[in-house]
């Protein structure tokens, strides 16, 4: 870059909820290492997930800070201090619960104004805003910035969703469990109403239902899309979001990459539940490839019942294993035979510090859009069990279109509590990812994923050239206005 140009300033603002804030800080610090200065926009309670990141960012010589927005939780009729939808996951998953959600997506959209004063007062270069904040679109555009949108998915989920609201397929079908090919997509791609995500599914006219169509305009009005991906993943639905819907798009992705050393792993996110070190020192027991990975993200909260199961699965695969679990209702005697054979993490895990390590050889997960490409990125194959959103496309991605995992067999997205699998069905998919020839074919695809996912974002890779190429852009943007 030219020294003597004048240097870039990119504000991030992500949703407020792990599964946002993470990756965003991530592509913040991708951009800060090529001269950018970036700066994240959150709220007080959220300060903290970010600030020991920014700092060690800063030590090493990239300009990262953060700006601080008051969130108005009291005039939303929010709980003192509720400013993370992950806060709101712990309790109820009734009615009530969703009430809360759609109170704190009014509280969100109160943020318009102090985000605009903050715009008024720094004047960035650009604003990458979240996907669930369509109003910051129109707020950056009142003074003449550019916004790029962050959906936090894949492209071919993105391309998945343009098809199904574009041609309706599901609406064409007699009931929940005929198959239906979305069209226009490429790869034959086949789904059921029922793998749908609810707002998808119930076509209803509702506050959350109006916001993602007014996310779908921001989208189109916006400098356009940056993508949490690399070109050699899925390089039919990079083209086909780009060429054939006309979008707007750099992938600059796997963006949980930037973190090289041990710190950024390990405290990526929240703070661990487990030491760091005594995680490691458990996993350097084991022989490589021989432990199975149980996750599913910070959102999805299954019932004893299930757990049960999950359990029962994994004792029966005889699989050594590490499972992160939200709950602390497991059988009883389950913890005590697994001694030595099973890692139980409550809470938060270092997950990328797990994921990479060479005992781990297979990952059963919720398939967040996170959690998948990091799989990806440490090579590994994967059990699918999608519980919410549009986890279901990146299941069939995973699956289908990459071959390198196995479906436990969700027939139906249950939000938040996942579809009933039994323990036969679980311990079946652990095996098949873990031993037996078809766990090596899976396992050499993925190590090959894997690789090409380090590649893209080294020199002249493609996510590299990618981000290259949006700096730049963004640079003749502000010099010719």
């Amino acid at each position: 870059m030219d020294s003597e140009l004048p240097q870039l300033h990119i504000f991030f603002f992500p949703f407020m909820a792990h599964g946002h804030m993470i990756p965003t800080v991530d592509m913040a610090k991708l951009f800060g290492i090529r001269g950018v200065k970036t700066s994240i926009i959150t709220t007080p309670a959220n300060a903290s997930q970010f600030s020991n990141t920014i700092q060690r960012s800063n030590d090493l010589g990239i300009e990262m800070d953060l700006k601080i927005i008051k969130f108005p939780y009291a005039e939303a009729g929010l709980p003192e201090g509720c400013e993370n939808v992950d806060s709101l996951t712990n309790g109820d998953k009734s009615k009530a619960f969703m009430e809360m959600i759609i109170k704190f997506f009014k509280a969100t959209a109160m943020l318009q104004e102090p985000l605009e004063q903050l715009l008024r007062d720094c004047r960035p270069d650009c604003l990458v805003v979240d996907m669930f904040f369509p109003w910051a679109t129109d707020a950056a555009a009142k003074f003449r910035i550019p916004s790029l949108v962050f959906h936090g998915t894949s492209f071919f989920s993105l391309c998945t969703s343009a098809c199904m609201t574009m041609y309706g397929p599901h609406k064409k079908v007699s009931s929940d469990s005929e198959p239906f090919v979305v069209p226009g997509l490429p790869g034959d791609i086949k789904l059921t109403r029922k793998q749908l995500p609810d707002m998808m599914r119930l076509n209803e006219d509702t506050d959350l239902t109006r916001m993602l169509k007014a996310s779908k305009e921001a989208e189109l009005k916006s400098f356009g899309v940056v993508v949490n991906s690399f070109y050699e993943l899925e390089p039919a639905y990079a083209d086909y979001y780009r060429n054939v819907l006309g979008r707007r798009a750099w992938h600059v992705g796997p963006v949980s990459l930037c973190n090289g050393n041990f710190e950024d792993k390990a405290y990526r996110g929240k703070q661990a539940t487990i030491d760091e070190n005594e995680c490691l020192k458990w996993l350097n027991s084991k022989k490589p490839n021989s432990v199975v990975y149980i996750c599913f993200g910070s959102v999805a909260n299954f019932n004893s019942d299930q757990l049960m199961e999950i359990a029962m699965g994994l004792e029966a695969s005889r699989q050594d294993f590490i499972w992160v679990v939200r709950k602390d209702r497991l059988p009883e005697g389950f913890e005590k035979r697994m001694e030595g054979k099973g890692l139980i993490i409550r809470g938060w895990a270092p997950q990328v510090l797990i994921l990479e390590h060479e005992a781990v050889g297979g990952f059963v997960t919720h398939c967040g859009w996170n959690s998948t490409l990091e799989g990806v990125t440490a090579g590994l194959p994967m059990v699918t069990w999608p519980v919410s959103a549009e986890q279901p496309f990146n299941e069939k991605l995973v699956t289908e279109v990459l071959k390198i995992g196995v479906s436990v067999g969700v027939q139906e997205c249950v939000r938040l509590v996942g579809e009933f699998v039994k323990r036969e069905a679980i311990e079946k998919a652990v095996k098949e990812i873990m031993v037996g020839d078809k766990a090596g074919e899976i396992r050499c695809r993925a190590k090959e994923l894997g690789e090409m996912a380090r590649r893209a974002i080294e020199k002249e890779g493609s996510s590299y050239s990618d981000l290259n190429s949006l700096i730049e852009e963004l640079r003749s943007s502000r010099d010719s206005s």
